[in-house]
């Protein structure tokens, strides 16, 4: 009874004892690690680098918001936004209660980028041919000549846009999508690059007129600019307490670091970044996902959705890539697509808002890998 299991167990033991003998021999060829499979990596971690670093034209729309930075503190998620928009040929809607530093926003935007920029306080009053410009007779020469509106700049500030009836907002319509103004039977090119930055306030009502839907979706994003953190509300009085003036943006130090060329040619490098069909698909269920979740009444178009892709490639180029990624699209999601969607009233009445129902789409509608 005890012979049978020593039988097997000592014919094991010589076999158990081989083996340990033989990875002994098999040990000298531990140095492959140390064959040049390791300094391959950083050999090629150092052969892709110089692709994303050097590169004095990106570096230059970088500096864009150390620029702005010297008079508008915090708000970088809204300069990262106008600096996608001027290089997409977008138009931004600034949101923020009074005091947010909106209007001097743009204004360092326009400064460090070396634009001209005009301002129009858009009021109930106000008529289309004081935007777009009108054609006066001239008695010396007994014909009418047009005299340009302030829509004829590079960066046209609208001030509380929300506050002009519909007719006047309306004309902005055609310089927004075409960059061109019909006065007389006859179109005028504006200038180029040309930007809309238009501003509203969220909390008063009374005396405004929503944009319609139509002209929303012609902004490209919607940045909401918050009130300022302690830390940042802090920096901003003790700038004022400084003798910063906000009037008198090159006493703050601020100066142009790009212009209409450099503009020009990154507007170029944008459209060679490489997009691949998996990103576009994104792009399109994502739109798609808006039409057909219950909660929106009114799902992204699809000039929504190109434009998206438009300022995913701008977005890769200013991180230093040449491709799009997913994340990308999903930086972003809410500014492009929160001003053209509409929540549903029995939405509302479950306490949802529009900045929810995006994340559930962009959190279940599927990442290419």
């Amino acid at each position: 009874m005890t012979q049978p299991p020593q039988g097997p167990t000592n014919p094991q033991e010589p076999v158990a004892s081989h083996p340990p003998a033989a990875p002994r021999p098999q040990e000298p060829a531990a140095p492959r690690p140390q064959e040049p499979v390791a300094p391959q990596t950083p050999a090629a971690d150092s052969a892709q680098a110089p692709q994303a670093e050097p590169d004095p034209l990106r570096e230059a729309f970088t500096g864009v918001r150390t620029e702005i930075a010297k008079a508008v503190v915090g708000q970088d998620q809204a300069v990262t936004g106008m600096l996608i928009a001027l290089l997409c040929q977008g138009h931004v809607l600034l949101e923020g209660v009074p005091g947010v530093a909106k209007t001097l926003l743009v204004r360092s935007f326009a400064a460090a980028v070396s634009l001209d920029s005009s301002r129009v306080q858009f009021t109930p009053d106000l008529m289309p041919s004081d935007v777009t410009g009108s054609l006066v007779y001239d008695a010396s020469a007994s014909d009418f000549s047009f005299r340009p509106g302030p829509v004829f700049t590079n960066i046209l500030i609208a001030d509380e846009i929300n506050r002009t009836p519909p007719k006047t907002q309306s004309a902005l319509l055609e310089a927004m999508e075409e960059h061109q103004v019909s006065v007389g039977g006859r179109s005028r090119k504006l200038p180029e690059p040309f930007l809309v930055a238009a501003t509203q306030n969220p909390v008063e009502y009374e005396g405004t007129y929503p944009l319609p839907e139509a002209q929303l979706d012609r902004f490209l994003f919607k940045l909401v600019l918050n009130l300022p953190e302690r830390d940042h509300e802090f920096e901003i009085l003790d700038r004022h307490a400084r003798g910063f003036d906000a009037g008198s943006l090159a006493a703050a130090g601020l100066r142009p670091v790009a212009d209409a060329e450099l503009i020009g040619r990154a507007r170029e490098a944008i459209a060679k970044i490489y997009i691949a069909p998996q990103i576009i698909t994104y792009i399109v269920d994502l739109a798609r996902a808006t039409r057909q979740t219950p909660s929106l009444a009114l799902g992204v178009s699809p000039r929504g959705a190109t434009r998206m892709l438009g300022a995913a490639r701008a977005h890769a180029w200013l991180s230093g890539r040449h491709y799009v990624t997913p994340d990308d699209v999903k930086a972003l999601a809410h500014m492009s697509l929160s001003h053209r969607v509409i929540l549903r009233p029995e939405a509302q009445m479950d306490g949802l808002d529009v900045g929810q129902v995006l994340d559930s789409i962009i959190a279940t509608t599927e990442v290419p890998r």
